[in-house]
């Protein structure tokens, strides 16, 4: 596990490069003729191979020495970082400016200083206006024999990483306090001696920051700088041929790969290593906009049968029996899905749209547009409960469309059948005939549509919802059933803000609806906060369910657990067990709620039932029926209803222990509410107190229904979590150096730098530095998830 020891505010939240696949990583090619010698000192490893090994070479070749050989075995042991590449793709996190180094002594009020000073004490202690919050006091003295107190608010990291004896840098402003002169909050950084901060200068005097890296175990900053630096006198950077063609760096105002890394590391001016990041944060994104460019290209050029609308076919006859109007942005969508269907390329697209905004109804008419021209249509879903849905929507939509050789079916009438694990036998031997056969137009199914079993006749669209549920294995699965490549749908009720989809989909065309469809309304939601209000509160809450069910309206209550029926909080209500458990309370389960829910006077009447998700699917489907049905008032459950779930009368969602889910998450259980005639209102019951930062996340929720505002919200509150990966909150993102936060301008201008090579080069054959670029700095899992398409 990595820490950073630096503290306080980060004076420079560009830093990225953690890790050992960062940019600047070349692979071999074969183009690359004498790339020049190792610089003095190197003799002794023997001739120096060409670029395709220099950044392979292990670093014990670039690094003599005792001192420094020891810290290279720990970057193998603690980092796994074994090669000249890797150790110099490990980019410092963050810089700290610091002023002139002075004496304790020569400090002056106001003036932003730095000094190198030994702990001499450390303690916390509660803010008596706030016990909830704390302040750590370190006492601080260098050689000139004076102290300084520096206090950390809420710095957990300042107890940890300033033990007494330790020596550091500290850098900030101290101020008068109380007739003293002292610090509030400061930034530092570890180091070995006084003197080894004090040659950070350059030629022309000035103050250079001090790098601090992401460390792990034994390797601290200073060790790190000192191998770092060692490796910069024995490795020539100046052979690395660039990735970056000359017309683009100038273009860009960037520097060559091997200075870049020089000022990366060790820059001469301030300058130098903003440069150098900028080039970083540039070339990463240029990579991967290379690849998806290239990947976009690739797919259009493979031939597909053109299946154009037709007039009098069974989309037509679908759209005369709709019984409401599509809102403009389903029929403007449908137009695009409609043209590249009857183009020859592969259509190949991403509808997002918020929840509720009708992206099935656009996916069934692409669809229908497919049947008509005698191809078949698979629409893969995450869960049997949604699949199942799915198919039953589908086909109570088209009725008699759905009905063919029945009585009353229409004469164009195709089969819409279901494929799930967990049908019996012969329904599912009818299925899988129906699919090869080609008498089903359209099945829905699960995971159970990729099986080896399953055939089609002509597989013309592939359509999977909630894509980010899915493997890139399952839908490539799903696209190899067809004989040549299918047009292929992606749909998403998650927003995705803008720099994320230039940068995770950029391979797809994105379709995006913005409007509801006429009757629903917007749902109200409210955070209940029990850790600031008495009992009533609760009570209420419950009163509220009892008056929606008394309105013949149905009620949602989610917890974020199952539970154990043997194991029950021996508590009577929500307010009681935070009472009992102070601070941190267990979460909520299903079948803690459902007897808290049994136990309320005013809900004894109500018909209440529990669904989850360890549940047989028999049990999951007949609950979730007897719900939509209304056989049932009040569902108790886990996240399960969170996507698909469709019951317009259930008018009222009680999220119990909110917090433990994201921002989207939430947002998508309060879209199974408001989607009929009725008001809705979702209560988001929290036990955490007012200042825990999800509260943050909680307030954003009620104050908005939209879901592209939350997403834009939830990547400025969690970060960018791993945006190409399956991480949901803070940390990493799959990207080391471009952010999704602010680096939509960037990700522009590498796109369009992108669209440029690849118009000219589509398969990159005049560009093998680039290309061995791409094959190196993405690795598999990465690879993957670039595969949405």
């Amino acid at each position: 596990m990595t820490r950073d020891r630096a503290s306080g505010s980060d004076p420079d939240p560009d830093r990225r490069g953690e890790g050992a696949d960062a940019p600047g990583a070349v692979a071999p090619n074969n183009d690359t003729a004498n790339h020049g010698a190792a610089r003095e000192g190197s003799q002794d490893r023997g001739p120096l191979a060409a670029f395709p090994e220099l950044l392979d070479q292990p670093l014990t070749r670039y690094v003599p020495g005792t001192s420094p050989r020891s810290t290279v075995a720990l970057l193998a042991k603690d980092m796994g970082i074994t090669t000249v590449g890797q150790l110099l793709d490990h980019a410092p996190r963050r810089y700290i400016r610091r002023g002139r180094i002075q004496a304790l002594t020569e400090l002056v009020a106001g003036e932003r200083t730095s000094f190198v000073a030994r702990v001499e004490s450390s303690s916390t202690r509660r803010m008596r206006s706030d016990p909830r919050r704390s302040l750590t006091d370190v006492i601080v003295c260098d050689d000139s024999g004076a102290s300084l107190k520096i206090t950390f608010f809420n710095a957990y990291s300042a107890q940890k990483d300033l033990p007494v004896g330790s020596l550091a840098l500290f850098t900030g402003k101290p101020e008068y306090y109380r007739g003293e002169l002292a610090m509030t909050g400061a930034d530092y950084a570890p180091v070995d001696t006084p003197e080894s901060v004090l040659d950070a200068t350059s030629d022309t005097g000035e103050l250079l920051p001090i790098p601090v890296y992401p460390e792990a175990g034994k390797l601290t900053t200073p060790k790190l700088t000192r191998v770092l630096h060692q490796l910069l006198l024995t490795a020539d950077l100046d052979s690395l041929p660039d990735p970056l063609s000359p017309e683009l760096l100038a273009a860009q105002d960037l520097p060559p790969l091997g200075q870049a890394y020089r000022d990366l590391h060790r820059p001469e001016t301030v300058a130098a290593y903003e440069l150098a990041r900028r080039r970083f944060r540039f070339q990463e994104a240029f990579v991967l906009q290379t690849e998806l460019m290239r990947r976009r290209a690739e797919h259009a050029a493979r031939p597909v049968d053109p299946r154009p609308p037709r007039p009098d076919g069974i989309l037509a006859r679908f759209d005369a029996a709709l019984p409401f109007e599509l809102t403009p942005g389903q029929r403007e969508v449908g137009e695009q899905i409609a043209a590249e269907l009857a183009g020859t390329a592969p259509m190949n697209r991403l509808l997002q749209g918020d929840v509720g905004s009708g992206k099935t109804v656009v996916a069934l008419r692409a669809m229908l547009q497919v049947v008509d021209n005698g191809g078949q249509a698979a629409m893969l879903a995450p869960t049997e409960v949604l699949a199942t849905q799915h198919h039953d929507k589908i086909t109570a939509a088209l009725g008699p469309l759905a009905a063919p050789g029945q009585l009353g079916g229409d004469p164009l009438a195709t089969g819409v059948v279901l494929l799930t694990g967990s049908m019996p036998a012969a329904a599912r031997r009818r299925a899988l005939l129906d699919a090869a056969s080609g008498a089903a137009g359209i099945v829905v199914g699960t995971h159970a549509l990729i099986q080896d079993t399953v055939q089609f006749a002509d597989l013309g669209l592939a359509v999977v919802d909630e894509q980010h549920r899915f493997g890139v294995e399952q839908r490539d699965a799903l696209r190899a059933k067809a004989g040549q490549a299918p047009h292929t749908l992606v749909m998403t009720a998650t927003p995705i803000p803008r720099t994320v989809a230039m940068t995770v989909f950029g391979d797809l065309d994105v379709s995006t609806l913005r409007e509801l469809p006429g009757g629903r309304r917007p749902v109200e939601t409210f955070v209940v906060g029990l850790a600031e209000h008495g009992p009533a509160w609760e009570r209420r809450v419950w009163a509220l369910a009892a008056e929606h069910v008394a309105r013949g309206r149905q009620v949602y209550v989610v917890a974020p657990k199952i539970g154990d029926d043997a194991a029950l909080p021996p508590f009577t209500s929500l307010r009681a067990s935070l009472e009992a458990q102070q601070e941190d309370p267990e979460p909520a389960t299903v079948t803690w709620l459902e007897e808290l829910v049994a136990a309320q006077p005013e809900l004894r009447a109500a018909r209440t039932a529990v669904l989850h998700g360890r549940q047989d699917a028999q049990t999951k489907a007949g609950t979730m029926s007897g719900f939509a049905a209304g056989d049932i008032d009040v569902l108790v459950s886990t996240t399960v209803v969170e996507v698909g779930v469709d019951v317009p009368n259930a008018t009222l969602m009680v999220v119990v222990d909110p917090e433990r889910f994201g921002i989207s998450q939430l947002h998508q259980l309060r879209g199974r509410i408001g989607r009929g005639e009725y008001a809705s209102t979702c209560l988001l019951v929290t036990r955490a107190a007012p200042d825990h930062p999800a509260r943050a996340r909680l307030e954003a929720v009620a104050a908005t229904t939209d879901g592209f505002e939350l997403a834009e919200v939830d990547l400025q509150l969690r970060k960018e979590g791993d945006i190409l990966g399956a991480s949901q909150s803070g940390g990493r993102s799959g990207l080391r150096w471009v952010s999704a936060l602010r680096d939509e301008a960037l990700v522009a201008r590498a796109r369009t730098a992108a669209e440029a090579v690849i118009r000219a080069d589509p398969d990159l054959s005049g560009h093998p530095v680039l290309r061995a670029t791409i094959d190196r700095v993405l690795d598999e899992d990465r690879q993957a998830f670039l595969e949405r398409g």
